[in-house]
């Protein structure tokens, strides 16, 4: 045992043993009498003696059960503790791996194999220790595919009591994702898990990863009802499902569907396998898959009536598993919901009798769709299913539903974010009623800060070509801030005080003030993007805009920033706008440089031809700016926003070689040379996701020029 660093260590660690001592007497005393206990209610055919099943031996388990049908798990295992120079060999384990100090990457790979040669036997301690079990998933995210699977056969057989666990659960995640594009791989006929010179050479062949998966399906056979409401085991259900769906992996919108907002980023410096690019793009998964995702659709739901649905709909745990299970099931049995089959798919569970059953108020349906409008959780089961669901359902959805209320539900903080994925489905004949229909009422949309739902109108006009709505909205937008032009990049993008006692009445709205600056700000990058009136109004407002609230607008927030930025890169026939922009920004250039926000402001002016149609800046404004930064160099180099901007403006190059500096300066091309993208938008910088989360936007990574390697971050379950 280690010596303890101090004296109270010591006297902590003399009581840490005390406890396991008394907890190891005790479990192994009470084992049999418990184990007899449960086998002779089994004998007696009493199915609800599970009351004394469930004992705590780890803080992992110490969680409420909740679940929505089905009775809890049996006896939990406890897999037992590691002892005190264990958890210290691997804590330095860990250390090791941190630091990664390794001279070759076969040194590497050796001291991983005698790592895992030391956790032979002890995987399931390790995946159930608070303090061990971060190492794990480490230890997965590093691991060769051979690894992996042996992984999967000590975890056989347990994971119906890992999935459940505080911290295995999120082993068993880790190891599935991980294992994930394997699958796809072994499909192909390319397998890489043949024995090397430390393998055992009479150890039998492994399996394919594919029979691996579908053995871990078959342990939680029978427990879905209750597993989908569970805190740990309902993420560990998601990722499955995404696995066994062939979804992208590595996509924003999976990540915030199967990671908790408090999951923790396990970092590896490195890793063995190229799984990326597979992360990154549909999968191919074999049939055995598909079929097993049905098959768990259709066992998680079959003994569930209409009030235990609408319990799980609006659980807190169960919704999102709920979304994704609606999601597969429209894409995996479209064919069958055309056909109108008996088999009772969970969208026929919901909508019993659609899409006849819709056209009646007083039908289940109908209740089920008004119950979840304005209900906090539950209406993102109804965009789920607004989305998927097919055509014939839509059309019937939105006549009898929604068409005649479209314009109140616009309104509502809640039923708004439903009503923008109608919007995003009507035809153009639609969308026009909804326009004329919202018109009146666009000055309380504007009141209320409904910024994401205005946007969509203008988005979905444009898509949809209706140019007279287009102008119309335009106007409503105009009138609704004063009927002045100049007012709405800064009513819309920065915050505005608020003396008035009338506005009292909006005190959330005033809190998540960081949430409608984003929202606003999307709307005006949506509008420079659409031409004619909306793209002139909002380059009329900012070129009306003084030199302070420019600045302002560039150094907030990320936001607010693309709004600078694309206005850079939009095309105007006003050839004195974007060098009205640059002139204001000109004295601040350093000050911009600096920011996380304003770098990518100053880099793209640099980026921008001098001489072009339609988006040019003048060569002396660029020198100008330059001449500023390189007046503060070394502070520039002393701070990593810094660093880029001198890079991009190749400070090294005016410094040393000025002609040459202003040749390249003169004869930059914006398309080769641009050096930020736009950002893609989407509900999740809105009120009910993060709020004010300006690192929801796109970034691009730079190199430093001063970090000894470059890490690649996993980010895992």
């Amino acid at each position: 045992m280690p010596k303890p660093r101090t004296k109270r260590q010591a006297i902590r660690d003399e009581r840490k043993a005390k406890r396991r001592e008394k907890a190891i007497a005790a479990y192994e005393a009470s084992k049999d009498a418990k184990r007899q206990r449960i086998d002779d209610a089994d004998a007696d055919g009493n199915a609800d003696a599970t009351g004394d099943r469930e004992a705590v031996f780890e803080d992992g388990y110490d969680q409420p059960q909740s679940y929505v049908r089905g009775p809890p798990p049996a006896d939990r295992e406890f897999f037992g503790m590691l002892s005190d120079q264990e958890q210290e060999y691997f804590r330095s384990v860990d250390e090791q791996l941190d630091i990664d100090d390794f001279p070759s990457q076969e040194e590497r790979e050796l001291y991983l194999a005698s790592v895992f040669a030391e956790a032979q036997g002890k995987e399931l301690k390790l995946a159930c220790s608070q303090s061990c079990s971060r190492l794990m998933e480490r230890l997965i995210l590093m691991s060769n595919t051979r690894q992996k699977k042996k992984l999967f056969g000590q975890f056989g057989s347990h994971f119906l009591n890992l999935i459940q666990h505080r911290f295995a659960s999120h082993c068993c995640e880790t190891l599935f994702l991980q294992s994930a594009p394997i699958v796809t791989r072994e499909l192909g006929g390319e397998r890489d898990d043949v024995p090397t010179e430390l393998d055992d050479p009479n150890e039998p062949p492994l399996p394919f990863m594919e029979e691996l998966f579908l053995l871990a399906l078959d342990e939680l056979e029978g427990h879905l009802s209750y597993l989908l409401a569970d805190k740990f085991a309902s993420h560990t259900l998601r990722v499955l499902l995404i696995i066994l769906s062939g979804r992208p992996l590595e996509q924003s919108q999976t990540k915030s569907l199967i990671h908790s907002k408090k999951k923790e980023q396990i970092s590896v410096p490195w890793t063995s396998d190229s799984l990326t690019d597979l992360n990154a793009q549909l999968r191919a998964v074999p049939m055995s898959f598909n079929l097993a995702a049905k098959k768990i659709i259709a066992d998680s739901v079959s003994g569930m009536n209409t009030t235990e649905l609408r319990v799980l709909a609006t659980h807190p745990t169960g919704n999102p598993v709920l979304q994704l299970l609606l999601e597969l099931d429209i894409s995996l049995n479209l064919k069958a919901s055309d056909d109108e089959s008996d088999d009772m798919t969970l969208l026929w569970k919901l909508l019993p009798g659609a899409p006849g059953s819709l056209k009646d108020a007083t039908t289940p349906a109908s209740d089920f769709v008004n119950s979840m409008l304005y209900d906090p959780i539950g209406s993102r089961l109804l965009e789920k299913l607004i989305t998927n669901c097919p055509g014939k359902i839509f059309k019937v959805l939105y006549k009898h539903v929604f068409g005649s209320r479209i314009h109140s539900l616009m309104r509502n903080d809640i039923a708004c974010y439903p009503a923008i994925c109608i919007l995003n489905r009507l035809s153009k004949e639609d969308l026009v009623v909804a326009v004329q229909k919202s018109l009146p009422e666009f000055g309380k949309l504007v009141t209320l800060s409904r910024f994401n739902v205005i946007k969509v109108l203008f988005e979905r006009c444009q898509a949809r070509q209706a140019n007279a709505e287009l102008e119309s909205l335009t106007n409503a937008l105009i009138e609704a801030f004063g009927s002045d032009r100049k007012s709405l990049v800064p009513k819309l993008c920065l915050s505005q005080p608020s003396d008035q006692e009338d506005e009292k009445n909006h005190q959330p709205f005033q809190k998540n003030q960081s949430a409608i600056i984003s929202h606003g700000a999307h709307l005006t990058t949506a509008m420079l993007a659409i031409p004619g009136a909306p793209h002139q109004a909002i380059q009329t407002s900012l070129a009306a805009l003084p030199e302070e609230l420019i600045l302002q607008l560039a150094t907030s927030s990320a936001p607010t920033s693309y709004v600078l930025v694309a206005a850079l890169s939009t095309p105007t026939k006003n050839k004195a706008f974007h060098k009205t922009l640059t002139a204001a920004l000109r004295p601040h250039a350093f000050q911009l440089a600096m920011s996380s926000y304003g770098n990518k402001v100053v880099n793209l002016i640099i980026s921008t031809p001098s001489k072009g149609d339609g988006i040019s800046i003048p060569f002396h404004i660029k020198e100008s700016m330059m001449e500023q930064l390189g007046q503060h160099e070394q502070e520039l180099r002393d701070s990593f926003e810094g660093r880029r901007a001198w890079r991009t403006w190749k400070g090294d190059l005016w410094r040393n070689r000025r002609r040459d500096w202003i040749s390249w300066a003169k004869d930059v091309d914006s398309t080769s040379e641009q050096a930020t993208t736009a950002p893609q938008f989407g509900r999740d910088s809105g009120f009910r996701n993060s709020y004010g989360n300006g690192n929801s936007m796109g970034s691009t990574v730079y190199d430093n020029g001063h970090s000894r390697k470059r890490k690649r971050i996993e980010v895992v379950s």
